[in-house]
């Protein structure tokens, strides 16, 4: 049965291409840097959004218009999501996904009733990855929408629930190596407090640290070799989640000895949510080696929550493809389409044109971000600025040949000091020249 009869494969068809079914800027074929668009963007549809979201919102039930609601038993619908799914991820030419373990397959009544309903699910999945060009980015599990999650899962102060969010663990680790996923994320939706006053915050992270060891020392057993990532969020549910943002993810797996086991995968909208840029993010990530996936969404400048709106700023994806290029390309990560169309968007044809959205505006600003890197057009403004550090006394503080008594004597000699401008503005400008060129030749 096809559940998108009504749309081809989706074509390249130039920048001047009026069809909202066409790509504009992303040709999977061409080539930046030596590799082809596909290979160094690695797009992926969120299962989440794009098969489950009803476009329900606090007001107003759910607008969407989808054929799989036809079933009304769970595992039917369930089934048919898979179909439409792998007929989707063919027409749109997308070489990935990523799901949680709800998203596949409801919950049973309890846990044995769960994880066979994903058996059932996983091993129609993996007859479509036999002959499918689609392959998994990610999986992980869903350990927070459960009431059971209230207190959170591996932080939660019930030993039983930390018990069962690890055999759910256990479950997405197996599944992950089925299917062959390049890698696991950990998203600790639940992962935080309401209060201090009723948390034994210490309790929480260490035992945070120990169900992580526990997972990775599972995946070795099974020899599940995919990376695994922690994508950070301030808030939401929780009014203080412990993966604040990726500083905090960071100080966090250094203290735990967890540094060498875990990178980070990094949602545009959960930045700005913690008060940074989405670059600010990855480029935190990729000074410190743990740039590891990408979530492609953005939010709302008015709104100041999670919205998770399909990615169409050209000067946020230009940035995010400059650090992506810069940090080498994303191995075994990839760009995930962690967004949801509008509640006014609701046919299912507006599923296909959201993406090509999303994926237009990387690939241009992977077309630009690479002119700005083979040009140096930022490396040579920065370079330049931090001229003084390339030698004499600046040269002599980098290699660790001065102290406080020596730069005393060296500032003792100066008659003034002199700075430069930051020429914030005319670096702005020369990003949008880079813009402007770039669409102008495409």
């Amino acid at each position: 049965m096809a559940y998108f009869d009504n749309i081809s494969k989706i074509k390249f068809d130039g920048a001047k291409s009026k069809d909202p079914l066409a790509f504009k800027f992303y040709n999977p074929e061409e080539k930046i840097n030596g590799k082809t668009m596909e290979e160094t963007l690695k797009f992926g549809v969120a299962y989440w959004h794009t098969f489950m979201e009803d476009l329900s919102d606090p007001f107003g039930v759910g607008t969407a218009q989808r054929p799989w609601d036809k079933f009304s038993d769970p595992m039917d619908k369930a089934k048919a999501r898979v179909d439409a799914s792998f007929e989707f991820f063919d027409k749109l030419g997308i070489p990935y996904f990523c799901f949680h373990d709800f998203d596949i397959a409801p919950e049973g009544s309890n846990l044995k009733e769960t994880l066979a309903n994903q058996d059932v699910i996983v091993d129609m999945m993996e007859d479509y990855l036999k002959d499918s060009k689609v392959k998994l980015l990610w999986n992980t599990v869903n350990n927070f929408t459960n009431p059971m999650f209230v207190h959170g899962a591996s932080t939660s102060n019930n030993a039983d629930v930390f018990a069962y969010a690890a055999a759910k663990v256990k479950k997405g680790l197996e599944v992950g190596k089925r299917l062959g996923s390049e890698s696991y994320v950990f998203w600790g939706g639940r992962e935080g407090y309401e209060s201090l006053l009723n948390t034994n915050m210490g309790l929480e992270l260490d035992n945070l640290a120990r169900f992580f060891h526990m997972a990775n020392d599972y995946a070795k057993e099974i020899g599940f070799d995919a990376q695994f990532l922690i994508e950070p969020k301030p808030k939401e549910p929780t009014t203080h989640q412990y993966d604040f943002d990726v500083a905090h993810g960071f100080a966090f797996l250094q203290k735990y000895n967890l540094q060498d086991v875990f990178k980070f995968n990094i949602e545009a909208n959960h930045a700005t949510l913690a008060g940074h840029s989405f670059e600010h993010e990855l480029h935190y990530a990729r000074i410190n080696g743990m740039l590891g996936s990408v979530d492609a969404n953005q939010g709302h400048p008015q709104l100041g929550w999670d919205t998770d709106e399909f990615p169409s700023d050209l000067y946020a994806t230009t940035l995010a493809m400059y650090e992506i290029l810069k940090n080498g390309g994303l191995e075994k990560g990839g760009l995930n389409f962690d967004a949801k169309v509008r509640r006014t968007s609701f046919k299912p044809e507006d599923l296909f044109k959201a993406h090509i959205v999303g994926m237009d505006s990387f690939a241009l600003g992977a077309k630009v971000a690479q002119r700005m890197i083979d040009d140096k057009a930022l490396d040579s403004l920065v370079e330049k600025r931090y001229s003084s550090f390339s030698e004499g006394i600046g040269k002599d503080i980098v290699d660790g040949n001065t102290d406080f008594k020596k730069l005393q004597d060296y500032a003792l000699t100066l008659d003034k000091v002199e700075n430069e401008s930051g020429n914030v503005e005319v670096i702005k400008s020369i990003l949008n020249q880079y813009l402007v060129t770039t669409i102008a030749d495409a």
